[in-house]
């Protein structure tokens, strides 16, 4: 084969170990078809059974071997089980004349495999020697003593000069975790060695095989004749126990000065979890009776191992639930715990070593112990943000999960992040510092190309000097067990926030509940104020007729005034519909509904703008029942409005079929009324026209006083359901919208989402802070949003703003009516009450969405 090709890291994984087509010279080997007539032979079969290689090809194994032996081991290899299973039979004649032979029989594709050996002398009572090893290795205390005593017995057993326990890490290096050896030839103990090591491909035939043995470094391999079978392939030789060695690994032990090794798989859960790793310096091959003892003791140490590994972390994990217990009671006493982390980083850095503990909850945060800087912690919490939600978060190399972290990853280089709420908004998260350790490397763990007698490839160390590397950027990694722990203390968290939540919920319920009074009362003294005021004007009314009509006409207004109040105090001060405006005057003039007829998109107004419309409407109304259409019974009034450019609403008023309209010479209080109230108290327009046709009047309502009127297109899909009436609002409203959600409640928030997401919203993300939202917005912009006004220790207008740059539709919320004080801006924006309902939500968000996009979701 040519050995002159690139070298690199890879040069060894490429190796095909297992179809080298060779043999060690400590034994021959036989491949018979499926009717047991022999297809290959290694060269070597005149040495031990007087036969060359072309007298077997092709014969009958019964014309090789005694018909004795052939039975033995027809009836072995009935016994094979499994794809990887192996055979072994001891002291066996095979020839006449011959002596006897050790045996392992297996399959390799359709062809069964023989390989024998000599025999060379017996144990003796080998149940009372595994019995005692067994016994020995039981009564092992800790896991370093049971690893040690596991390499003792091992040695005892193979006679090496040494043996090794290595364990295997997750990125595939390995430590000697445990040595037995000879005085005087050095100790290995506590050495790492790099992944390139081991091979890819070789830890996969030591899940197949367990044992491997070299016998001599320095000998010669055999060939297997014929190389290759009819159909042009090799024998697969991944189960043979004489299989030849790679040259590559011969250069490696020869430049350790091994001249002999043996290697036993530790597989614990189905996994390569380790190797006894033997070495001797001169050649030694212990006999096939040997190394089986030596296997089967592997398998029991193993299944104690597997066995002491699951105590340890049941164990453990028992730990870890007292003290999740703890935290829970702890907590439930005194609430401020959650928020210091000195008192969190030592309850939680027992169940889970940690070096610092940050905490974030809706958008604050406290640090104890090792921890970034705050500007980082920040951009850590945010990409946390982008992580898979609600589940634990581990990583042993920050630098992986945002960039630039090299400039903290001596006090933090891993960390673990617990989620405490439903959405990726707030954390727990450990921190372990970075392993600034010096990792004792057998040689140099880069494997630089040097020339070896093999030519130009990778050549393994040349000594066992010590070669420290030191680890940068990486922390000590976080195992299953503390995984499966850290969902554990995610669960307690989360029960401790909902706790809190709940009886942070109570008490503004509470609040809002006193809240809720005050504005009953409130509303109930304004309407009692002014029937009051209503009965006085009645109660004065003189005989005058003059001032009959003008207690009249001052009746109707205070009356204009109190349906408005009413109106808009519905939903405790709160936007309310120009229709149930006009609704209202109609009924209160006992109009028929068909004289007055409105058109317009579905249009909330603001309370100061509806009681000034209110005193408008009446008094156009007014004028129209008294000089105008209305005075005759074929006239009527059309009351049209629309959105402009800007958003401001057009309201117009045109009389139809009435008497022919002149301008009066005298302009009294109700044409004032009309002319100037829009404009002083609204800071809008009013024009009107005495057309002979008809009267008309043109409104404009700045934007800021109409609630929902971000464009002019938009309509609501489905009304107001009457009292008593369900509202059924499409449930496919929100579909395709990833909608943002600013709530300082986190049961609320919950309410909300459920609400939304029975809407139809694709995704739905969730903050409790500013700061928290505004990292939202900054990691993925919702298609809408709505904002909760007060949020404990602020409002969202710093939120809105944003959300107004970026031209993104939202709308505001509140359980407090309409106290808030609104910039400028953000004036017009809706706002629903709470507690939010399915239909109060839904009319707001289908009123707020363009037409286009609700249309298209339908």
């Amino acid at each position: 084969m040519s050995t002159d090709y690139a070298v690199d890291l890879t040069n060894c994984d490429r190796e095909p170990i297992h179809i080298l087509g060779t043999i060690q010279p400590s034994g021959f080997l036989l491949a018979l078809t499926s009717d047991w007539m022999v297809a290959r032979a290694s060269v070597n079969l005149p040495e031990f059974i007087g036969r060359t290689v072309d007298d077997v090809l092709g014969q009958s194994l019964d014309q090789v071997f005694t018909p004795q032996a052939v039975h033995d081991l027809r009836n072995r290899t009935t016994m094979l089980r499994g794809p990887d299973s192996v055979e072994r039979m001891f002291d066996v004649p095979l020839v006449d004349g011959k002596g006897n032979f050790d045996v392992a029989i297996h399959y390799s594709g359709r062809q069964i495999v023989i390989e024998a050996e000599p025999s060379r002398g017996h144990l003796g009572d080998v149940t009372s020697i595994v019995r005692s090893m067994f016994a020995r290795l039981d009564q092992c205390q800790s896991m370093t003593a049971f690893y040690r005593e596991g390499a003792r017995q091992i040695r005892a057993l193979i006679q090496f000069d040494r043996v090794m326990v290595y364990r295997f890490a997750a990125d595939g290096s390995g430590e000697v975790v445990a040595e037995a050896c000879r005085p005087g030839i050095g100790q290995f103990l506590g050495l790492h060695y790099p992944a390139t090591d081991i091979p890819v491909q070789a830890r996969q035939l030591y899940l197949r095989n367990m044992l491997r043995v070299i016998g001599d470094v320095h000998a010669k391999p055999v060939p297997i004749h014929p190389a290759l079978d009819e159909n042009g392939a090799p024998l697969d030789m991944s189960l043979s126990l004489l299989r030849s060695v790679s040259p590559i690994h011969i250069e490696y032990l020869k430049n350790m000065g091994v001249d002999a090794s043996l290697s036993i798989s530790i597989i614990v859960d189905g996994k390569l979890w380790g190797l006894f790793a033997c070495h001797h310096y001169s050649a030694n091959n212990p006999n096939f009776e040997r190394r089986a003892v030596a296997e089967l003791f592997a398998q029991m140490f193993c299944m104690r191992l597997e066995s002491r590994e699951r105590q340890a972390t049941v164990e453990y994990e028992r730990r870890a639930r007292d003290i999740s217990d703890q935290l829970l009671g702890a907590v439930a006493s005194d609430e401020a715990l959650l928020r210091d982390p000195d008192w969190l980083a030592d309850i939680l850095t027992h169940a889970i070593p940690a070096d610092g503990v940050g905490v974030w909850l809706s958008g604050g945060y406290a640090f104890s112990g090792q921890c970034p800087p705050t500007e980082d912690f920040r951009r850590i919490v945010r990409a946390l943000n982008a992580t898979a939600a609600g589940k634990v978060y581990a990583t042993d190399n920050i630098g992986s999960l945002v960039p630039d972290a090299e400039h903290f990853s001596d006090k933090a280089a891993g960390l673990l992040a617990i989620p405490i709420s439903r959405s990726p908004r707030d954390y727990v998260v450990l921190f372990r510092s970075e392993m600034v350790r010096s990792v004792r490397w057998a040689g140099d763990p880069h494997k630089p190309v040097e020339y070896g007698p093999n030519g130009p490839r990778l050549t393994p160390r040349q000594s066992f000097a010590e070669w420290k590397e030191l680890v940068r950027g990486k922390s000590q990694p976080f195992t299953t067990s503390e995984l499966r722990v850290a969902e554990t203390l995610r669960a307690t968290l989360i029960e401790v926030v909902l706790r809190l939540s709940d009886e942070a919920t109570a008490e503004r319920q509470q609040a809002g509940e006193r809240q809720e009074l005050l504005i009953a009362e409130l509303n109930h003294r304004v309407r009692n104020i002014l029937g009051l005021i209503r009965g006085l004007i009645r109660q004065s009314q003189a005989s005058d007729p003059a001032l009959s009509s003008f207690v009249k006409l001052i009746d109707g207004r205070i009356h204009a005034l109190a349906r408005a109040h009413n109106q808009i105090t519905e939903d405790h001060w709160g936007p309310a519909p120009l229709q149930s405006l006009i609704d209202a005057e109609a009924a209160a003039f006992m109009v028929d509904a068909t004289r007055i007829r409105s058109s317009g998109e579905p249009v909330m107004l603001n309370p100061l703008a509806y009681t000034t419309l209110a005193l408008v409407l009446h008094e156009l109304v007014t004028n129209s029942n008294k000089y105008g259409s209305l005075s005759l019974p074929d006239g009527h009034v059309s009351i049209t409005w629309s959105f402009t450019a800007k958003g401001d609403l057009c309201v117009q008023w045109r009389e139809i079929g009435g008497p022919p309209v002149k301008q009066p010479k005298r302009k009294g209080f109700g044409t004032t009324i009309i002319q100037r109230s829009v404009p002083y108290d609204l800071g809008g327009e009013a024009h009107v026209r005495f057309a002979i046709g008809g009267f008309e009047a043109d409104l404009l309502i700045p934007k800021r006083h109409v609630a929902e009127a971000s464009g002019a297109s938009r309509t609501i899909h489905f009304p107001k359901s009457g009292p008593g009436h369900a509202e059924e609002p499409p449930m496919n409203l929100l579909a395709g919208q990833r909608v943002l959600l600013v709530e300082d409640s986190l049961i609320i928030a919950l309410d909300a989402e459920d609400i939304v997401s029975r809407l139809g919203a694709q995704e739905i993300v969730t903050a409790g802070s500013v700061d928290a939202a505004l990292d939202l917005i900054d990691t993925a912009p919702p298609t809408v949003a709505m904002l909760d006004i007060n949020l404990g220790i602020g409002t969202s207008f710093p939120i809105a703003d944003v959300l107004h740059q970026l031209d993104i539709p939202f709308i505001f919320a509140t359980g407090y009516g309409e106290q808030a004080k609104f910039p400028d801006v953000h004036r017009a924006r809706p706002v629903v009450q709470k507690p939010y309902t399915i239909g109060n939500v839904a009319r707001a968000l289908a009123a707020l969405l363009p037409a286009g996009e609700i249309s298209e979701n339908q």
